[in-house]
């Protein structure tokens, strides 16, 4: 509905801005809140310190980061490659039951609980001839399948919106498909390619539930570690390693959203 009203604009803007601030500013301002906190007995923090950021950077919360980003690095490209070629195929695709199967098989993952993902994995590759669990190949896998449904749906997006008139120029002066692929299609695509791989990246950072499932003791990524402390009993401590996380994981999206800009303009 549109707003022509300096006064009704000014509502409007007030109401999403008191729903936007108790829905997602308060739970992130006491997070951040909670990470330099001592002791915590009313309303408000009785006491405040340095120690939780600094327990932040210990070995342990190091090496959970190292795991989440290497991890989160290696099952965005997975996503992207495989979600990029789906929807590449699906636009190929001419035969609506064809389509229809297409889609059903992509989006499975995401219409189960992630936990249902972990447990497939842990079972299908628990044994011979394929043993994978107790890998660190099996966490990335199951943070791919997860992913891969989003990069498809945002690459599909893209591909629909084409406008056909740029590949048909191509195949006018005798561009072979492959040169049109790389040359056309794929830079017309790199707005939502380079938007698929950080949201990807992004799901991948916060992923729990399939990770509970298959990751072992040398591969534990820094959700799990999060966890971990909060079922100890070190609830501060926790939301320090969770704020230093945020922070890395905005950052490197920064990094992806210029890019992205960049794309844009090209």
């Amino acid at each position: 509905m549109l707003l022509y009203t300096r006064r009704s604009q000014r509502i409007a803007w007030a109401v999403f801005g008191f729903f936007f601030l108790l829905l997602f500013g308060l739970p992130f301002g006491v997070l951040v809140l909670a990470a330099f906190t001592r002791q915590w007995n009313g309303a408000f923090p009785s006491s405040y310190t340095f120690s939780n950021i600094t327990a932040a950077f210990h070995t342990d919360p190091l090496d959970g980061l190292e795991t989440s980003l290497i991890t989160a690095l290696l099952s965005s490209v997975i996503a992207l490659v495989v979600g990029t070629w789906a929807a590449l195929a699906l636009d190929a695709v001419r035969n609506r039951a064809g389509k229809t199967l297409i889609q059903t098989v992509f989006m499975l993952p995401i219409a189960v609980p992630s936990v249902v993902v972990g447990l497939a994995l842990l079972v299908a590759f628990s044994q011979g001839p394929v043993l994978l669990n107790g890998t660190n190949t099996i966490v990335v896998m199951a943070h791919a399948i997860l992913v891969t449904a989003y990069a498809f749906q945002q690459v599909s997006a893209a591909v629909t919106r084409l406008d056909p008139a740029f590949e048909q120029a191509a195949a006018s002066l005798g561009a072979r498909p492959y040169y049109t692929l790389l040359r056309v299609k794929l830079p017309l695509l790199l707005p939502a390619l380079t938007g698929s791989l950080a949201l990807c990246f992004a799901l991948s950072m916060g992923e729990l539930g399939a990770t509970a499932m298959v990751y072992s003791a040398d591969w534990t990524t820094l959700p799990l570690r999060i966890y971990a402390l909060d079922d100890r009993g070190h609830q501060f401590v926790a939301a320090a390693v969770t704020a230093v996380m945020m922070t890395i994981t905005l950052a490197v999206l920064l990094v992806f959203s210029r890019i992205r800009t960049r794309a844009n303009y090209r």
